[in-house]
């Protein structure tokens, strides 16, 4: 799985606040891509929950 934040964030938290160890919030969203495996289910919720829907995750 890959997941990216695409332009257009808008640091609301949602995705750190469903899994911290994955995504990480400073002025923008950034993908920790060493903590996705095990922590694939989140990747998806947060990708659902974000409210600008910039959270893209594709299959390798």
């Amino acid at each position: 799985m890959k997941v990216e934040i695409v332009p257009g964030c808008i640091s609301c938290g949602a995705c750190e606040a469903i899994n911290s160890e994955v995504f990480t919030l400073n002025d923008l969203a950034h993908v920790n891509e060493e903590n996705i495996v095990g922590n694939e289910d989140d990747c998806l919720t947060a990708a659902e929950a974000c409210p600008v829907s910039v959270i893209k995750i594709t299959e390798e």
